[in-house]
């Protein structure tokens, strides 16, 4: 496995300099900024991840006002007591996709939004705290106790509202395999495992966020 600073220079190679790749870098955000967004926008951001799996991301941002207005702004109080009544007004609401496993996993991680806000003070707070060190064991946590974010969905999660995070993409895994980390995509515990102990290198040597690293690789091929 190179060290990091290899494979930034490889990249930086690919992208015009260090400099330039610097500046395509967003660094993730501070605990104290994740723990001051509400609740409604931790289930606003599953949400999407959710409904853009395996879908064209461009319809879904087109069509977000209207899944804000049909989940009354996605209010985790209101989206957790949904009724059999509220499903079936917006498995024909013509202002959201109109899948019925997606939208019943809004009231689901409504559900754990509450609970991680019981645990924490709010889902922020809880998910802030959470160490780069054992970021798979969030993913475990979102993929076991949240609905449909197993998978890319909860990476992306993490990486869109700004917790720092890796996601295993088609360019992370394949420099992940180039650097003999994995033989193929991850989803074993052990591989898993794998790759956490690789990013817990790579930010031991550079300093760097799991973000930063995971952008880098990325951009490396």
């Amino acid at each position: 496995m190179r060290a990091f600073d290899e494979i930034f220079e490889i990249a930086a190679s690919r992208k015009g300099g260090a400099e330039a790749l610097n500046a395509m870098l967003t660094p993730p955000k501070s605990a104290a900024e994740l723990a001051a967004i509400p609740d409604d926008r931790w289930l606003a951001t599953m949400t999407r991840c959710v409904f853009q799996a395996g879908f064209n991301w461009k319809v879904v941002d087109n069509m977000w006002p209207g899944f804000e207005a049909a989940f009354d702004g996605f209010d985790v109080g209101r989206c957790a007591m949904l009724t059999d009544e509220d499903f079936e007004r917006l498995v024909s609401d013509k202002r959201i996709i109109r899948n019925g496993a997606k939208i019943r996993s809004v009231q689901e991680n409504a559900i754990f939004v509450q609970t991680l806000a019981a645990q924490a003070g709010n889902a922020g707070k809880a998910i802030a705290d959470w160490p780069s060190t054992d970021f798979i064991g969030l993913l475990e946590l979102l993929k076991k106790r949240g609905s449909r974010l197993g998978g890319t969905s909860g990476q992306y999660c993490l990486r869109f509202i700004g917790k720092d995070s890796f996601i295993l993409s088609q360019s992370v895994v394949a420099r992940l395999i180039a650097e003999g980390v994995v033989d193929r995509q991850p989803t074993s515990k052990k591989a898993l495992a794998d790759v956490q102990s690789a990013f817990d290198v790579w930010m031991q040597q550079s300093g760097r966020s799991l973000t930063d690293i995971s952008r880098v690789l990325a951009m490396s091929l």
